[in-house]
């Protein structure tokens, strides 16, 4: 078991006559990744509700803000138990056997145009042996076509767009193997986390997008940026793509500053100190 801490603060400037959020920035409680304990603090004295999406236990926290400045921290330590898999033991999951919650992750969506990839899907993957090891391919040549790089993309950069352009941050990164996935059905939907185990070379600790792939009847991830490291991802949210699961959507006049973010490994309840790590093996947090 790997216990994380992890904190993050919020800064904004909200115009009158205030503001609507919603925030994904609560990390999920899932089979395997349990959160010990948390804390939410608003520089305003107003109201917040956390709501669970039933179906993704997505945790939202809604909030009616006033206009003047809004600061949000909000801290958690999380226990992760990965269930761990050999990749060449996990097989793809026949659309005919697809659990009726999964069937989303297969179609098309704003960012991911699967429908418009399919041939250069099946020309690139068609023939490869249907399980884990196919989606790792996928994985890998979305990370040696395209390379990282910060402020390459825009809030409507697609996958086409990223597959056109060879540039982009982990969101683009992700939007492309998603649609590659789904384009020769297998669903595949976007998490969104913290960067974990970046290189301080790309900058100061953020959120991050990934990819989780449905194989072998569980949720596997996948990081085709190839930035961070997936055992130490804590899971916000899930979803058919980035609009699903932005970690702050406003409706008001408001400007922000970049988030201030913190994540690393301490002792577990035994008093063992266990770092993330690069493996071989297939990784999921899901049951």
């Amino acid at each position: 078991m790997i216990r994380l801490r992890l904190s993050l603060e919020l800064d904004y400037d909200i115009g009158e006559p205030g503001c609507d959020f919603i925030f994904n920035i609560h990390a999920a409680h899932t089979a395997r990744q349990r959160v010990v304990e948390e804390a939410l603090t608003l520089s305003q004295n107003v109201p917040t509700k956390v709501e669970t999406d039933p179906a993704t236990l997505n945790r939202y926290l809604r909030v009616r803000a006033l206009a003047g400045p809004l600061r949000l921290a909000y801290s958690a330590t999380i226990d992760l138990s990965h269930h761990f898999a050999q990749p060449s033991q996990i097989a793809e999951v026949p659309v005919a056997r697809l659990p009726a919650q999964v069937l989303s992750y297969i179609y098309p969506s704003r960012y991911c145009q699967s429908d418009r990839l399919h041939r250069l899907a099946m020309r690139e993957f068609g023939q490869q042996w249907q399980g884990y090891s196919r989606v790792q391919g996928i994985r890998d040549w979305v990370l040696q076509r395209t390379t990282f790089s910060q402020n390459t993309s825009d809030s409507n950069t697609s996958a086409i767009d990223t597959l056109l352009e060879t540039v982009g941050v982990c969101r683009d990164f992700a939007h492309l193997m998603i649609a590659l996935c789904r384009a020769i059905n297998i669903p595949a939907r976007f998490t969104t986390g913290i960067d974990y185990g970046a290189d301080p070379a790309l900058g100061p600790t953020d959120f991050h997008a990934y990819v989780e792939v449905y194989l072998g009847d569980r949720w596997y991830m996948f990081d085709p940026s190839g930035t961070a490291i997936p055992m130490g991802f804590v899971r916000f949210g899930t979803g058919r793509d980035a609009a699903d699961v932005a970690f702050a959507t406003i409706f008001g006049s408001v400007t922000s500053c970049a988030p201030r973010i913190s994540i690393e490994a301490i002792a577990g309840a035994d008093g063992r100190l266990l770092m993330p790590y690069h493996c071989a093996e297939a990784l999921s947090t899901d049951s």
